[in-house]
């Protein structure tokens, strides 16, 4: 119990300690609001926030869902011949690591400025792409040497070895590959949204973007305090899902 407990009276301690200050320091509302003022904002809009933050992940778990097909199909052909795996992992490593505004405003071009959610959308599954391609690539190669030579002692194909002994070793890398991918969709996905500019999409970033213009700062704490929810939710389904994986794996 006191393991589980310990987090929540940390955060406790911390938020107390934020209004004491803020309040002992007369400090404006406007620069820094208090706990206090940030859970009124979240009571007075959180019909808003939930369809904010609806928006927020479905487009971030389409862009996971996006980058995992393509991930995966390109992992699979790639694992299928070492030049083409040569050729193709310095083009993923380049795509991974250009940063997402930088290539934000040609996505938004090609998406129509009229569609914000297909660049969002776009742009989340770039930054969620390598993780998977990564981790699939890893695993597909991760195979024990000595099923290797069994393998080759009774002449599998190409095509058999892929199915029946290179794709279940994956199993692991691909599921850590797509817990870190979906946090990364949708970070992907709020900072597509910050370089957009646009309401249409109606996403968290937005609400944090208007209520900035506005100065409306314990609004913006409480989008802020919304998306940190809604990341740890999606990563502790993400690891439950993949303490499911791993139980299935090593039990096949």
């Amino acid at each position: 119990m006191a393991r589980a407990l310990a987090p929540f009276v940390l955060i406790a301690l911390l938020m107390a300690a934020w209004e004491v200050a803020c309040r002992a320091l007369a400090v404006p509302v406007y620069f820094l609001p208090p706990p206090s003022a940030v859970a009124q904002a979240l009571a007075g809009d959180w019909a808003g926030l939930l369809r904010s933050a609806w928006n927020t992940l479905s487009m971030a778990l389409v862009a996971l869902l996006v980058a995992s097909l393509l991930a995966q199909a390109l992992a699979l052909v790639v694992a299928l011949s070492p030049i083409l795996e040569r050729a193709v992992r310095p083009l993923a490593v380049v795509l991974q690591v250009t940063p997402v505004v930088a290539i934000a405003p040609l996505v938004l071009i090609w998406a129509g400025l009229d569609h914000a959610g297909r660049a969002i959308v776009g742009l989340a599954a770039v930054v969620a792409f390598f993780p998977i391609f990564s981790g699939a690539v890893t695993g597909l190669k991760a195979t024990d040497p000595d099923l290797e030579r069994l393998f080759d002692l009774y002449g599998a194909s190409p095509l058999q070895r892929l199915v029946r002994l290179r794709l279940p070793s994956a199993v692991p890398y691909l599921l850590e590959g797509h817990k870190v991918a979906a946090g990364l969709a949708v970070i992907g996905a709020v900072v597509a949204e910050f370089v957009a500019g646009s309401g249409g999409a109606q996403g968290l970033a937005w609400r944090i973007l208007e209520a900035g213009n506005r100065l409306q700062t314990a609004k913006m704490f409480a989008a802020l305090v919304v998306l940190g929810l809604l990341g740890a939710l999606l990563h502790a389904v993400l690891e439950a899902a993949e303490r499911v994986g791993l139980r299935w794996w090593r039990g096949r």
